[in-house]
């Protein structure tokens, strides 16, 4: 993709970064874009609100993993024209309460008609980033700490893929106090995002299988495969992970922060393997 002077991160990281402030030491902003989509990203039968309130925190999750504060998005919504108008008002008053519980506006969008059976719910996110506060994928280092928050695997035996809560919160702490040196959300699933945080930083990784925090009932291989967590993945260098380490449970003690592996010299390693849109996982 072409780009110029004002185009900080392009293609390839959470959010793209450009400078639209160019008073000096003002904030860079944040671009994202995500979707959903009916079959894919929920079924049918799910409660209309909380997939409005998906549609909003999987692209507040992004804004969360490059250190972000959101601001102000727009929703496209296409479906069919024989969707009941209770479903649609119930997919914007979780759009609404998502933002307002972020502290985000939803500023206008865009509405269009499938002419087959369908949903399609795309949000496009501003944010905005202290200079000086943004973490980009590509700036792991080897013999720094991997580390996520939450536990991993089995969104889609129950409700979470639909009710998590973006660690908005967590990484505004982190980028304050201590600074990963790569942070992203976990979306495709450990086994897809490690790797691409690796490669992005021309590192490799090693990772202890037995130390991936699961939910309940929920092997290594789902955990690193499903998707759909939204906990963020971070890289740490030793002393700043020994200073986390002593304030973290103080103050998130329902969020556990889990050291699973190191980066190291040279490049791959060892994982399940995650989420692959474009292959068949049936």
């Amino acid at each position: 993709l072409p780009s110029d002077a004002s185009i900080i991160v392009g293609a390839g990281d959470d959010c793209a970064v450009v400078q639209v402030d160019e008073s000096e030491g003002g904030p860079w902003q944040l671009l994202k874009t995500d979707c959903l989509i009916e079959g894919v990203h929920f079924l049918s039968d799910a409660n209309p609100e909380l997939v409005g309130r998906k549609a909003i925190n999987r692209v507040l999750s992004d804004i969360a993993a490059m250190g972000g504060r959101p601001r102000h998005a727009v929703v496209t919504l296409a479906c069919d024209a024989d969707r009941g108008v209770e479903e649609v008002e119930g997919w914007y008053a979780g759009i609404n309460a998502a933002a307002a519980a972020a502290g985000c506006f939803v500023v206008g969008g865009e509405t269009a008609r499938f002419n087959e059976a369908g949903v399609m719910i795309s949000v496009a996110m501003t944010g905005e980033v202290e200079r000086t506060r943004c973490v980009l994928r590509s700036g792991a280092k080897a013999g720094d700490i991997i580390a996520v928050t939450g536990r991993l695997g089995g969104g889609f035996e129950s409700e979470r893929h639909l009710t998590f809560k973006p660690r908005l919160a967590e990484a505004q702490w982190l980028v304050q106090h201590c600074l990963p040196n790569a942070m992203m959300d976990l979306s495709d699933g450990l086994g897809a995002d490690l790797p691409r945080m690796a490669a992005m930083s021309g590192v490799g990784f090693d990772v202890g299988l037995e130390q991936i925090p699961c939910h309940e009932g929920i092997g290594v291989d789902a955990a690193a495969g499903e998707g759909e967590d939204y906990e963020l993945l971070m890289a740490f260098s030793p002393a700043t992970w020994e200073q986390l380490e002593a304030r973290w449970k103080e103050l998130f003690p329902d969020v556990p922060i889990t050291p699973i592996g190191t980066f190291v010299e040279g490049e791959g390693g060892e994982l399940p393997k995650g989420w692959e849109h474009f292959i068949s996982h049936s």
